[in-house]
């Protein structure tokens, strides 16, 4: 049991750690491919730019404008090194372009734009992206690639290695399979939708009886309360994302963010100070409705292709719940298991969940002033 309740405390102590850094560390890439010529775009984080190439030249803890500048030719070569393009003539010739900057709601990118001249006409590209492998191998470029008409998506970066593409011939597997993993991907990287999940999961194995909190006697009514919060979940960001997937609705980025922040606290303190118990369920439901535009903001990101719309739409939400259902299983189990101990009902539950509040609460005031 010992050996038990240090995994669980370390689960949650990474989850609590980990969420400093909330935003996925993803870059993102456009091509739009004419004949041999490609013109694209990559947005990479300031923050991965100066991890790269260290941009902060004077050390100070900020990177400015004129560092960012001074920075430029470093910077191009060390994309040079990592980012290659190759058609069926060989390796495209890469040419880079003056670097801006680009604001985002998780911060500010450098947008570099370049050309790559692949010599002949392209009926297939193969891209090999090798950004932060070395310094930060959970970072991800999400690819958004246009020819003939065509518009497909990938995840690049990883194990995966090069990837090559069919400009002619995009396989609607190969896209289902791209926003399935982009799914998983997001729903890991992205904490914070995974605290609000696990803020309404940790009471999950505890009954409210006179003021007190109390282990349930056995395992169905765990599963119950499990169920009924993952399902209200997945049911109210499915109708979202849908919504704004296919542009019905859509709120601000910024606001959306902010309102997650929100939905964070609100389930934490509630495991503190209980006024929901029984119906956890609606405030997942209620809250997972933000939480479906703040999903779809990334899908956007992606693009939906045309003529595999739908699929792709409904291959990234399935990635979405296969990605949380992971954590649920990981989680849950030791969860139950340590129930009944004072550890899990005195400090787990309201210390931590103390902690994804506090966090939730530098994260509102981060995204509320922008």
């Amino acid at each position: 049991m010992k050996t038990t309740t240090l995994v669980l405390a370390a689960l949650l102590l990474g989850a609590a750690m980990s969420a400093q850094a909330h935003v996925a560390s993803n870059s993102f890439l456009s091509m739009r491919v004419d004949r041999a010529q490609v013109d694209g775009t990559l947005e990479l984080a300031v923050r991965d730019a100066e991890i790269a190439v260290g941009l902060d030249s004077n050390h100070d803890g900020k990177v400015t404008w004129g560092e960012v500048r001074a920075a430029q030719s470093v910077l191009v070569l060390y994309l040079r090194e990592h980012l290659h393009l190759t058609g069926s003539a060989g390796q495209c010739a890469l040419q880079f372009g003056a670097v801006q900057i680009n604001e985002r709601v998780d911060g500010n990118y450098l947008w570099q734009p370049f050309t790559a001249d692949c010599h002949t006409a392209l009926r297939r590209l193969t891209i090999d992206y090798r950004l932060l492998d070395e310094e930060d191998p959970s970072h991800r470029g999400l690819l958004t690639l246009s020819a003939q008409q065509v518009t497909q998506t990938a995840v690049l970066g990883g194990a995966r290695g090069a990837q090559s593409f069919d400009l002619r011939h995009p396989a609607l597997w190969s896209a289902f399979i791209e926003y399935l993993q982009a799914g998983i991907w997001h729903i890991w990287s992205g904490i914070d939708h995974l605290l609000f999940l696990l803020s309404l999961l940790l009471p999950a194995v505890l009954r409210r009886r006179q003021h007190r909190w109390q282990a349930v006697p056995h395992a169905a009514p765990a599963f119950l309360n499990i169920l009924k919060v993952v399902t209200a979940f997945t049911l109210a960001h499915s109708i979202t994302l849908s919504l704004a997937a296919f542009d019905i609705i859509r709120l601000p980025t910024r606001l959306t963010e902010s309102a997650i922040a929100a939905s964070i606290i609100v389930g934490a303190l509630n495991n503190v100070f209980p006024l929901v118990t029984e119906a956890r369920w609606r405030i997942a439901f209620a809250f997972g409705l933000l939480h479906g535009f703040g999903f779809a903001a990334v899908l956007s990101e992606m693009g939906l292709p045309q003529g595999a719309r739908l699929v792709s739409l409904v291959a990234f939400n399935l990635g979405v719940e296969a990605g949380q259902l992971a954590v649920v299983l990981a989680v849950m189990p030791l969860a139950y298991l340590l129930r009944a101990t004072r550890l899990y009902q005195r400090a787990l539950l309201p210390w931590g969940s103390t902690a994804i509040a506090a966090l939730a609460v530098v994260w509102l005031i981060q995204r509320a002033a922008g």
